[in-house]
């Protein structure tokens, strides 16, 4: 499932034809992604405004002129192309392929949308778990989306004091406290496996048993992993791609996960990574450098 970085890398690649643009044409190929679309989903998507693009935890978030707000969620597979309406296009910093004749016509291309850029913007999802809805914007914070969402692990509000309190006293391995939504919003199995490595902690601790200190290093470790693969455009292992196409490339940095086996690239370390099954999930870890 695509984690914090590889949404906000998507975020990015649409800014440019969403952020002040409206959508001129809007067409869905099935009447349901994981939960049915709203009614009159196309009616109130057309001809709106976007006025902000932006993320709260692993959703894309467009605010729109009509008072609403467009949610999208890339689910397991779930991928997000923008194609120049016409020539290749250059905005901003990214340049946007023509598009193609083929272009929103494949078997799981569910959604085509339009804009005035122009651009044509198309969500494929092959396994349907993704998600698009239109929720009042005065109410988002209480919307079951997103009610009991923790702290953006990238804001001010997330800092040593703050995690200190959200471990306090809990019994679970610290990879799924911070596997908790409700702890920090966004964090996914990669990163987490990778913050914690760089922080020197094992993810069988206990939550409640992390020293003040260890606590600080995990937050800064956080904030640094997530930063570096955001510049990095992501970690494509096996659907994410950016919305020109290419892939992102943190997976090429990784200390930690998808290395079973490997050496612990820890300096004077001889230890090998080892996987382990948590809460149903992966875990990749040194024992010898992580305790």
């Amino acid at each position: 499932m695509p984690e914090l970085p590889e949404v906000e890398t998507v975020r990015a690649g649409l800014a440019p034809v969403l952020e002040g643009h409206a959508f001129t044409h809007v067409e869905i190929r099935r009447g349901d992604l994981r939960v049915p679309f709203p009614n009159d989903f196309v009616r109130r998507l057309t001809g709106r405004n976007v006025t902000r693009l932006w993320r709260r935890a692993k959703y894309l978030m467009a605010e729109l002129d009509s008072g609403e707000t467009f949610v999208i969620h890339l689910g397991m597979s779930g991928r997000i192309a923008v194609f120049a309406d016409g020539k290749e296009q250059k905005l901003g910093t990214f340049v946007y392929p023509a598009s193609p004749p083929e272009a929103g016509l494949g078997k799981h291309d569910h959604v085509v949308m339009r804009t005035d850029a122009p651009a044509r913007i198309v969500f494929t999802d092959h396994r349907r778990f993704g998600l698009m809805t239109l929720i009042d914007t005065l109410k988002l914070d209480e919307h079951r989306l997103f009610d009991g969402l923790g702290v953006e692990p990238l804001s001010e509000a997330f800092d040593a004091a703050y995690l200190a309190r959200a471990l306090k006293g809990k019994k679970t391995p610290i990879k799924s406290a911070l596997l908790d939504q409700r702890v920090i919003a966004g964090l996914g199995n990669i990163y987490v496996c990778e913050a914690l490595y760089r922080a020197r902690i094992s993810p069988r601790r206990l939550a409640k048993s992390v020293s003040k200190e260890h606590v600080a290093a995990l937050v800064r470790e956080i904030k640094a992993v997530l930063q570096e693969a955001i510049v990095a455009g992501g970690s494509s292992l096996r659907d994410h791609r950016r919305t020109d196409g290419e892939m992102g490339y943190f997976q090429k940095t990784f200390f930690a996960y998808d290395r079973e086996g490997e050496a612990c690239r820890t300096k004077r370390c001889k230890g090998r990574i080892k996987r382990i099954v948590q809460a149903g999930r992966s875990t990749f870890y040194c024992p010898s450098c992580q305790r």
